[in-house]
Order: structure tokens, then sequence, then C-alpha cells
């Protein structure tokens, strides 16, 4: 069984989400590998610093890729486990809305509000004086939550069934999280919990932009495809979109009076999917009458 040509196939051929978790995957694996080969070496790990983002801006100026590089890494087990079961499932929520470009778009928008937020919380609030040389962030955890919460803020209504607890509406488990992050800040991990309010801003304000007809995950996935034409071999298969499968249902033949009454029903359909739009908005719409209006389009 050839595993590495499985696990390619499976990248090129998966969703965005699949994707980012394969890619969040591989940086963690990497990372702990190379800290195994540093401890038995005897030699002390350093490797991680210059892809973390640092809370001093004088550090980050000699550094400031990790404002990137900072939302793909993870160095604690249940940290990237907790993260990419977030992204799977509320990704998917997330689908049900917006198209996969807009997804990788906010991920990257997400991680940098959550980076930004978190810097200038250091940098500004006398009480993170003393430690802005020697604090740093890392983890998913600000994309994450911009991609849950622009899925509550969406469709604020939306039942999601929670282990232990039940049926919950996704506006509660928003404003469940927002406190927690909050009231977070005077904990142990005030850097972490700056950072995911500030994906959550990101998650609220691409919500409110699209309601407006502004895309604004549009620059950051525009930028990434850029890079994908810039370095193809480094970027292509991330970006690259599956090849759909043309699937091709042979009916028998059809007389007049069947084929005018499927086609009345076909027409039936898309007025109705066109009064939707005209009464609640594009994005009212299910994907399932998405790919209806784009195929009566073509």
């Amino acid at each position: 069984m050839d595993i590495w040509k499985e696990i390619k196939e499976s990248f090129k051929e998966g969703s965005v989400i699949t994707r980012l978790i394969y890619v969040n995957l591989a940086v963690f694996l990497v990372f702990r590998l190379l800290q195994v080969v540093f401890f038995l070496s005897g030699k002390p790990f350093h490797l991680l610093s210059p892809f973390m983002l640092p809370a001093s801006p004088g550090e980050w100026l000699r550094q400031p890729w990790s404002l990137l590089t900072y939302m793909f890494l993870h160095f604690d087990f249940l940290h990237i486990l907790f993260n990419l079961l977030m992204l799977y499932w509320f990704g998917r929520i997330f689908l049900d809305y917006y198209t996969p470009r807009q997804l990788l778009g906010l991920y990257l928008l997400g991680g940098l509000a959550g980076g930004v937020l978190y810097m200038l919380a250091y940098n500004i609030l006398p009480v993170f004086s003393g430690m802005v040389t020697s604090t740093y962030l890392l983890g998913a955890s600000a994309s994450v939550i911009a991609i849950l919460l622009a899925g509550a803020f969406r469709d604020p209504g939306r039942e999601i069934h929670l282990f232990l607890i039940g049926r919950v509406a996704l506006k509660y488990l928003a404003l469940f999280l927002i406190v927690s992050y909050i009231l977070g800040i005077s904990a142990s991990n005030p850097g972490g919990n700056l950072a995911h309010l500030g994906g959550a801003l990101a998650g609220w304000l691409f919500v409110s932009g699209s309601r407006r007809g502004r895309d604004l995950a549009r620059p950051f996935y525009l930028a990434a495809e850029w890079l994908a034409r810039l370095f193809p071999s480094l970027f292509r298969p991330f970006l690259h979109p599956r090849k759909q499968v043309r699937i091709i249902h042979r009916q028998p033949p059809r007389n007049d009076h069947d084929y005018n009454r499927q086609r009345a029903a076909d027409q039936q359909e898309l007025n109705r999917i066109l009064d939707k739009i005209g009464t609640e908005g594009y994005d009212s719409l299910t994907t399932s009458e998405k790919e209806t209006l784009f195929r009566h389009g073509k």
C-alpha cells in the first residue's frame, strides 16, 4: 500500500477544509519530529521562535512573516486536535452559506485580525508592559473562531448538537465563547483570548460586509491565489480546485407531455428561487438552490 500516494491524492481531491487540516498537521509533525531530533542530540530546540508571533514590535520587524506562519503552527497535541476538530465541524457549516475561497480568505483574515489585536493590546495596555518581550502567539484558534462565529452570525438560529448538552442554537454558543474569551483575558492565557476576540471580530465583519455586498475575504484569497501563480510548485496543489466529475444520467426517451411537464416544474422552481433572492437576498439560498440557479444560468 502506497500510503504517501494516498495522502497526496486525498489532499489533491479534498475540500479546502481537508487541505487546511493537512497543512496544519504537516507543520505540527515536522516541528515535533525536529524537537525529538534535538532532544536526542542534547541540544536546545529554538526552531519555533522564528515562526511564532512575538508581542514585541521590534522583534516582529525582524520576522514579519510570523504574522502569517503563526496561524498554521501548533506544538501541543490537544491544541491542534481541538482546533482542527472545530475547523472541520464549523467549516462545513460555513460552506452551507459561502464558498470555499471565502473560507480560505476568512481563515487568513481571522488569523491576521487575531494577531494584530494581540500585538496592539500588549503594546498599549499598561498591564502587559512587562510581558511584551517574552510573549509569543501560535495556533489556528483565531482563524477557526472567525469561521465559527461567521456561521453563528450568518444563521444564529441554526442548532447543533453538543456532547452532554444537547441541541444548542449557534447564537448561544457564540455568546458563550465571546464572554469566556473576555473573562479569560485576566486568566492564564491573555494573549490567546485576545487573539480569539480578534478572530470573532473578523467573523462578524465578514458577515456584516457580505450582507452589504462586500466580500472582506476577497483580498486574502486573491493574495493566496497570486502566491499560487508565483510559486506554483508550493501553493497550487493547495489552491487548485477539485476536478468535478461529470455524471451523465441516461434516461429513457420522453414524450412531449413528459418533457413539457418537467420543463414547467423546472421553471416554477427557478421562479421560486428568484423570488427568494428578491425578498431575502442571494445569501439566503441553500447550496441546492444555488446549484439549481447556476445550472439554469449556463
